[in-house]
């Protein structure tokens, strides 16, 4: 057929049967399917590909009009980009989701069931890799200049699977069926070099001898809400340099033949490669290294496509370092600078300093990376002696400057940390060196920022003042609300005037009608349906019939130790024990519903959840309890089924110990669709606390500081365990066997952690937690005082926009207008 004459760089002003034209015609022409034959399959690649082609059109016209106004652009490295789908994300951003809708109409098919069809790209695990994704999304819709540099994982974290209760990894294979969206560009491919040696000639530095691979980029259009820029998330794939070895093959040797490729593709095959053993830790090393390589590379050549010489390279580059994976972008661009363009090391450092910015998201220790020294000068020899001339140029000029003659300052803020022990070797630190080598650093929470000063770098802040900053972390309310919520969006469109979804502190004006007894009953209504659409998930997934009408209570988040979700289930299992003694118990139904990952190598967070779903079991098959009680872990957690949780839930359990959360995102997308909070006074939550208002919000437990005052006088979780009735009898219970007769010490890690040394604090905050579920259930008991409390969580929620958050980093940290 002819194609029509649209204008698909203007598509929102396609009208619906442009759109039906435009999606025959990919069907028919790209897929080689009539209409009557395609399946929800085909309606989505080729409403994927109408979407590409939009987008393609708004690229050029994108990169064109930065061209021509030498703009300065943002390069965002993150090793993550959990971008969620992508589909009804652009065609809502596109502004032609209505006109998609009708079209569907009209060949028979429902929309829901096309967007259904498509899988999460396993490019992320969590919330690091979803803010990055909420960051370009506001870049975008706010017309920053921007490019997202990450990999191209073939398989990603791992896809989880329970059986008989534990978690099992296998690989999330999820661009096997094809990925529209991904735009292979290998005339852009960049030459990456590792091992080799160092030779110094006449002065200056060789490295020589090296093992090469190639990264191969694929473009990812990222589109924003009312705009018609589109700016680029560009993933590097790893590919042999020389490839198949046709000698080998024709030798017989047919493993050989392929060696090279295997070695390069082992790059992006996985997120976060298992590091505990040598060669897990030196893949993961070059994975690092290999997507910063790739990335600098790629940006150099842009600026000096688009500029001459170096004089405006500060003005028009500025490098986000989303944590510190990317943290040897530092020595790498000092190789370029030095090696390459001939400058001075003073310059290039300064040069360094000018454009690059790192992200803090962390205080624990074993988050905050270290390589050891050796494995470094192996993989990457020049590098190694990069950081080495930083450390020593830092510590003998600006250290000493500061501290004159002080040996002990100088040897807390080396980049080389010394080991305790001689045996061991000594540790490059990449969040010293990313502090370093930055302009600014930033915390993603007030509290987290206050303590990255006072705690982590408290002598860089003394070194440096201003230049440790905070930027609170916020969400995108497109996707976290307009699209997984459009019931909610809609009600939000009837009664506010203005776009909220472009100015989100508007929802403050839905206070006013936080008490009108209407408004409450819609609301309500609202997240009933949702939580109706949840518990046929729930059946489907874990084969567990749920009443809506009960209090979902929700804690979806990575599992890990400090973000407590032992605590949950020792509350749990109390809350069933109380039931057994009596059934006639006045409280209201609840269920209890987990998602969350562990990391293949975490003993004790799979033995949480082997412990949640053994208790889950005998909770949701007891007779007894009369269906009050019901515990739910939803398998493989990702972003669309967050996008089916985060609507449905009443209670949002943010209960990690206080100063160990860095900001928490998931508290945010939970709150702004109405979810009541119970949680520490830890990362966002203080904030999250500030603006709804102590009624608002149901807050327990330690605060950070009287965390390290119990620290300070000695923590005896034992003491606690002895005068605690209940706690004592639901740990022994664990302990007992009773839940694992056929494995009776399964539960040893997890009892062993929390009575031995509970460095988290459970049990610690186990009896303020119970008493805050009091509370929870005193307030669901008066549903006029429930639903005033939910709707100005929504409505307060103004502050967390990831747009608010961009507009901060490009004000505070970036130096661009918006």
């Amino acid at each position: 057929m002819s194609r029509m004459n649209v204008d698909l760089s203007s598509a929102r002003n396609m009208d619906t049967v442009q759109v039906e034209q435009e999606i025959r015609r990919h069907l028919e022409q790209s897929l080689g399917v009539e209409p009557d034959e395609a399946t929800p399959g085909d309606y989505w690649e080729a409403l994927s590909l109408l979407v590409r082609e939009i987008n393609l059109d708004r690229i050029r016209n994108t990169r064109r009009g930065e061209k021509n106004d030498g703009v300065r652009r943002v390069y965002y490295l993150s090793l993550e980009f959990l971008v969620g789908r992508l589909l009804g994300n652009n065609l809502h951003n596109l502004g032609i989701y209505h006109q998609v809708e009708k079209a569907m109409v009209g060949f028979g098919v429902n929309i829901s069931d096309v967007l259904e069809y498509e899988t999460d790209p396993a490019l992320g695990n969590g919330g690091l890799g979803r803010l990055a994704a909420c960051f370009l999304d506001s870049l975008t819709t706010l017309n920053v200049p921007a490019f997202g540099y990450g990999i191209n994982y073939r398989f990603g974290l791992f896809k989880q699977g329970f059986v008989g209760g534990k978690q099992v990894e296998g690989p999330d294979a999820w661009r096997e069926d094809g990925f529209p969206w991904g735009i292979e560009r290998a005339k852009r491919k960049q030459v990456v070099r590792l091992y080799g040696r160092v030779r110094e000639v006449d002065g200056n530095a060789l490295w020589e001898d090296t093992q090469e691979v190639l990264g191969v980029p694929w473009d990812l259009p990222v589109t924003g809400y009312n705009t018609d820029r589109v700016n680029t998330l560009r993933l590097w794939e790893g590919r042999a340099t020389e490839g198949f070895d046709l000698s080998s093959f024709d030798a017989g040797r047919y493993q050989d033949s392929r060696f090279r490729e295997i070695l390069a593709e082992n790059i992006s095959q996985v997120l976060y490669p298992n590091d505990s053993h040598p060669e897990g830790k030196e893949l993961r090393l070059i994975q690092q290294y290999f997507f910063v390589a790739c990335s600098l590379a790629d940006l150099i050549v842009r600026y000096k496509r688009e500029h001459e010489g170096w004089g405006q390279f500060t003005a028009k580059v500025v490098m986000q370092l989303n944590d510190t994976h990317p943290a040897i972008a530092v020595p790498e661009l000092m190789r370029i600078l030095m090696d390459e363009e001939d400058f001075v090391f003073t310059k290039a450092l300064d040069i360094c300093r000018s454009v690059f910015c790192y992200t803090n998201h962390t205080l624990l220790p074993e988050a905050l990376e270290t390589w050891p020294q050796g494995l470094i000068a192996r993989v990457l020899p020049r590098h190694m002696q990069l950081i080495h001339k930083i450390n020593d140029h830092f510590l003998s000029k600006e250290v000493e400057a500061q501290w004159p003659g002080d040996h002990q300052m100088k040897r807390r803020l080396s980049i080389i940390q010394e080991p305790g022990d001689p045996k061991e070797p000594q540790m490059v630190r990449m969040a010293y060196l990313s502090v370093i080598g930055s302009q600014k650093v930033n915390g993603v929470a007030a509290l987290h920022s206050r303590l990255v000063k006072e705690q982590l770098f408290p002598e860089f802040d003394e070194l440096w003042p201003g230049k440790l900053v905070n930027i609170t972390n916020g969400v995108t309310p497109r996707r976290w609300l307009a699209i997984c919520n459009p019931e909610l969006a809609a009600l939000i469109n009837q009664t506010l005037k203005g776009d909220w979804q472009s100015d989100l502190a508007l929802l403050n004006e839905l206070k006013v009608w936080a008490d009108d007894p209407e408004f409450q009953k819609k609301f309500a209504r609202i997240k009933l349906d949702n939580k109706q659409a949840l518990a046929k998930v729930i059946d489907e997934l874990c084969g567990v019939k749920v009443n809506p009408d009960a209090i979902f209570d929700v804690q979806i988040k990575r599992l890990h130790e400090y973000k407590r979700q032992q605590l949950n289930l020792l509350h749990i299992m109390a809350v069933y024990r109380r039931l057994l003694d009596n059934p006639d118990l006045d409280v209201p139904l609840r269920v209890f519903i987990f998602g969350a990952k562990a990391a293949p190598g975490y003993v004790v967070a799979k033995n949480i959840i082997y412990a949640i779903n053994r208790v889950a079991d005998r909770v949701n098959n007891d007779r007894r309890i009369r269906d009050k009680l019901k515990v739910v872990f939803l398998p493989n957690y990702r972003v669309s089924l967050a996008e089916k949780i985060i609507p449905a839930a009443d209670v949002s359990e943010q209960i990690s110990t206080a100063g160990f959360e860095a900001s928490g995102t998931g508290n945010m997308k939970l709150a702004l669709n109405g979810a009541l909070t119970i949680g520490t006074m830890d990362g966002a939550n203080v904030e999250i606390a500030e603006e709804v208002g102590d009624d608002n919000i149901f807050i327990f437990g330690k605060t950070v500081e009287e965390v390290s005052d119990l620290r300070q006088r000695g923590y005896h979780p034992r003491d606690i365990y002895q005068h605690n009735e209940e706690l004592k009898a639901v740990i022994d219970w664990l302990a007992s066997g009773d839940l694992s007769p056929e494995e009776p010490d399964a539960f040893r890690p997890l009892v062993e952690s929390l009575l031995d040394s509970d460095y988290f604090l459970t049990l610690a905050d186990y009896q303020s937690y119970s008493d805050a579920h009091e509370q929870v259930i005193k307030a669901w008991k008066n549903p006029s005082h429930w639903w005033r409390m939910a709707i100005m969580n929504t409505a307060s929620m103004g502050k967390f926009s990831s747009d608010r958050s961009i507009v901060d980093y490009c004000k505070t940290i970036w130096n661009i207008g918006v």
